[in-house]
């Protein structure tokens, strides 16, 4: 959550002891003040994750504040995104960092064996269990289960799977004994599951179970400072001292990128491999998407002969006239759902959803009441005794706030006051509050336990305003 009790260890929270997977300091912006371009460098799991525009610097705090925090996470975007590298990023940021990792694509296996794969057996199961097995679930207590392509879970395995991220313990099939974990959910996917939710194919409980967060990885033609800081990082890695002339970066830029990072990675690696001469030019990049299956896509050119490529053609025609629906365009097709999925994946084709909104990311409404913002601001507190001190306030939220410079916080044990201006307005705020844990150097966090309902209200307002400025989307009232 987004709770008091937790930000001793929460970036952007009082801790002074910042995650080991934060880079530099881009992360450490405020989202009030000016996000110009600057290109960083952030290793992540062994790769660099390049950013240079400012949504992605954006989209990297919010990843950032999601990281402390225990809830599952769902990522979704477009193909080509880097889904999975933000998932990393999350695990790597978190406090599980030293605990497992372990990923499995729903997509990539038979129906048969995702449940096995995720809940394990015991030897004599089903024919070929030949020893018992633990589950991805129990490999990952502890750590971090990325869940990629979850849209592909058959209806009876996101029953179990509800259950599991509720805290009910499951058996291992074939087996008998109860099996409890401990794994945050990182799940990804490219489909509008509030379409398959509509559908019937996904179920609801277990889409607002994944999305306490939602994080939407921008598609690239939307943050085009990045198209070229990755072009040139991927040029580096190939052809040291290479670089792209201006009509090179033009024509980079004039693109679409509809396979997104991946598509661009591949381009530039043909590039490279090709290139005699130390500066690319533009006609070294068109020849390349020419050769581009996306960019044969585009031109309608099928060659004759080539059973690829006539598939290819085959899938995106029945999407056009399904409208984009997977569904009645693998019906069209003559093929299941899944293998339509993977398909798409092998082919880079992009199907375009409700996923494609402007918003980076969502956070539902039970998450939104501890939603906390950074302040810099004097705090009045009274014990019980009647001793009062000053403090300074550094996170608000509207379940309590976090304060440094508590010298003695074993005398304000029990219900405090507490008063202070409430931002950009000519409010006084007060409250009664209780410790709820404290920090070194004078940091505790505070609960609101008694709050008048028009200063909460205020509150309430003021931390929504900062939410929306941050990119996050709110839950509608009910």
């Amino acid at each position: 959550m987004f709770s008091v009790a937790e930000e001793k260890s929460t970036p952007g929270s009082i801790s002074t002891k910042a995650p080991v997977a934060r880079a530099q300091s881009a992360n450490e912006q405020s989202p009030d003040e000016d996000e110009a371009a600057h290109t960083v460098s952030r290793e992540i799991d062994g790769t660099n994750l390049i950013l240079a525009s400012p949504v992605m610097h954006r989209f990297m705090r919010m990843v950032d504040r999601v990281a402390g925090h225990a809830e599952s996470v769902l990522v979704t975007g477009e193909t080509g995104t880097g889904k999975e590298l933000i998932a990393h990023a999350i695990h790597q940021s978190s406090n599980r960092r030293s605990r497992p990792w372990v990923d499995i694509n729903c997509a990539a296996l038979p129906e048969n064996l995702v449940e096995s794969e995720l809940f394990g057996y015991e030897k004599g199961a089903f024919t070929g269990a030949d020893a018992s097995k633990p589950g991805l679930f129990e490999l990952a207590d502890k750590g971090t289960l990325f869940l990629d392509e979850i849209g592909e879970l058959q209806i009876q395995t996101q029953v179990k799977l509800l259950r599991v991220l509720d805290g009910s313990p499951f058996y291992r099939l074939g087996g008998h004994r109860k099996i409890t974990v401990d794994v945050r959910i990182i799940a990804a996917t490219n489909q509008d599951l509030d379409a398959a939710v509509a559908a019937g194919r996904f179920r609801q409980d277990l889409f607002h179970r994944l999305g306490q967060f939602q994080l939407r990885v921008p598609p690239l033609r939307d943050r085009p400072e990045d198209i070229v800081a990755l072009a040139e990082h991927f040029l580096s890695l190939k052809n040291p001292g290479s670089a792209f002339a201006p009509d090179a970066v033009s024509a980079l830029l004039s693109h679409s990128w509809p396979g997104n990072v991946r598509e661009l990675r591949n381009l530039i690696a043909r590039v490279a491999v090709e290139s005699r001469n130390p500066e690319i030019h533009k006609s070294q990049i068109t020849d390349a998407m020419s050769g581009n299956p996306v960019a044969q896509r585009q031109a309608a050119s099928i060659p004759v002969g080539n059973l690829d490529s006539m598939e290819e053609q085959m899938i995106i025609r029945a999407l056009e006239r399904s409208g984009g629906h997977r569904s009645q365009a693998a019906d069209q097709l003559g093929i299941s759902r899944r293998t339509l999925s993977r398909k798409l994946k092998e082919y880079n084709i992009n199907v375009n959803s409700a996923d494609a909104a402007n918003s980076l990311a969502y956070v539902s409404l039970e998450q939104q009441k501890f939603f906390r913002a950074r302040i810099q601001l004097a705090v009045a507190l009274k014990n019980q005794q009647g001793e009062e001190v000053c403090v300074q306030g550094v996170n608000l939220s509207t379940g309590g706030m976090g304060v440094d410079g508590l010298k003695e916080p074993m005398k304000f044990t029990g219900l405090l006051d507490v008063s202070f201006p409430l931002p950009d307005s000519e409010t006084i705020f007060r409250a009664k509050a209780r410790i709820v844990w404290f920090g070194g150097e004078g940091r505790v966090g505070l609960r609101f336990a008694v709050i008048d309902p028009v200063l909460f209200e205020q509150l309430q307002h003021w931390t929504n305003n900062k939410m929306k400025n941050e990119g996050w989307e709110l839950p509608s009232a009910p």
